[in-house]
């Protein structure tokens, strides 16, 4: 991992096109390494979580190359890795496993996150007739110890066709059900730094599993 960390790090402080395209080995060196730890993670997952079978690692990553078009910030490249391994691909919108690798700001992702309205509604609705499924999930003291729900575009009232006095309504106002973990650069560059994310991605298969139910029950 040294090799990714200190490769994004460099681009951090260098990010014009110029700069790339001189370290464009390097780069290139660094993809090499995450495809690896992609693949590597592929495997693992596919252990614990029998929806998850063998993905070309490339299909998994995301490009390093920024959208600007609609941005104020023309910085051509993002600082960061990101790898996420689900049903279906990368692009296929369901609950999955998310590595963000970048100094500073890494960590370790699952469930869904933006869902497109028929899959969130789905997972409400499951969550608003039998709640106690989902919460017995989310307080399991193994993950409830390191996951946090991703709650930063949180609804402030209850969604669409649900009653506002709900007794568990603020579960229902997430529009990402996402839980998350930080990771240190300590942790990055750990030797068992594999182990680590593995172990928290089987933490997170459960939640994964009650997801892709709620999503499957109401197709």
């Amino acid at each position: 991992m040294k090799e990714i960390y200190n490769f994004l790090k460099q681009l951090d402080a260098n990010n014009t096109r110029e700069w790339f395209d001189a370290h464009r080995n390097e780069y290139q060196n660094a993809k090499q390494k995450f495809l690896y730890v992609t693949e590597i993670l592929i495997n693992e997952i596919r252990t614990f979580d029998p929806e998850i079978v063998y993905m070309d690692p490339k299909s998994c990553i995301f490009r390093i190359f920024r959208d600007v078009r609609f941005s104020n910030d023309k910085r051509p490249y993002k600082n960061n890795f990101g790898t996420y391994i689900a049903r279906d691909g990368r692009k296929g919108g369901n609950p999955g496993y998310y590595l963000h690798i970048q100094p500073g700001e890494s960590f370790i992702a699952g469930g869904i996150y933006m869902p497109d309205a028929d899959k969130l509604k789905a997972i409400r609705t499951e969550i608003y007739n039998h709640p106690d499924e989902f919460i017995d999930l989310i307080e399991e003291p193994a993950f409830k110890s390191r996951f946090t729900l991703f709650d930063d575009d949180k609804l402030k009232t209850a969604p669409r066709d649900f009653p506002k006095d709900f007794e568990h309504i603020d579960l229902l106002r997430y529009k990402s059900y996402s839980p998350g973990m930080p990771l240190s650069d300590e942790q990055i560059l750990s030797d068992d730094f594999i182990a680590l994310v593995v172990e928290h991605f089987e933490l997170i298969a459960p939640f994964n599993r009650y997801l892709n139910y709620c999503i499957d029950r109401h197709k």
